[in-house]
């Protein structure tokens, strides 16, 4: 058993530097940078082979190091990797709130307008509409939402 022990304690490097690639392997998939902080704390139980630590002492080294990346260096890194992500509305989502002008009368159930971006949308009055009257043609008019292709709007004036 304690000859076990001695060739286990000799070929931990092997160990550490097996983890160390899958960590950073699963990193290239899931790139969320968790899977490299724990391959960053795999490489520092790497380095702990070194010093003639006990193999348990590397273990808790290398997750004391793996935890200490997790909470101190990934959070900066993500923001700076998210700082310039354009936050711009697009699609169906960009359409809310937009502006536009009855073409023929809205009502609860039938309508067209005519958006400020130049597109044309068959159109319903929005259910949370203070006032449930049709709208007329020519009636300024603005986006609550949207549902297929149908835009939900109301009345600028309301």
């Amino acid at each position: 058993m304690d000859t076990f022990m001695q060739v286990f304690t000799d070929w931990a490097w092997i160990g550490w530097l097996v983890l160390m690639v899958l960590f950073f392997v699963i990193e290239i998939f899931t790139l969320d940078l968790t899977f490299l902080m724990l391959g960053l704390g795999s490489a520092v139980g790497l380095l702990s082979v070194l010093t003639g630590w006990p193999v348990w002492a590397q273990a808790i080294i290398a997750a004391v190091a793996a935890a200490l990346f997790i909470f101190v260096l990934r959070p900066p890194l993500l923001r700076r990797l998210h700082r310039g992500e354009d936050d711009t509305r697009s699609n169906v989502a960009a359409l809310i709130g937009l502006h536009g002008v009855v073409l023929f009368e809205v009502t609860s159930i039938s309508g067209q307008v005519k958006l400020s971006n130049g597109e044309t949308w068959t159109a319903r009055l929005a259910s949370n509409a203070p006032v449930l009257s049709p709208l007329s043609p020519g009636a300024p008019i603005r986006v609550v939402r949207i549902e297929g292709a149908t835009a939900y709007v109301q009345s600028v004036h309301d």
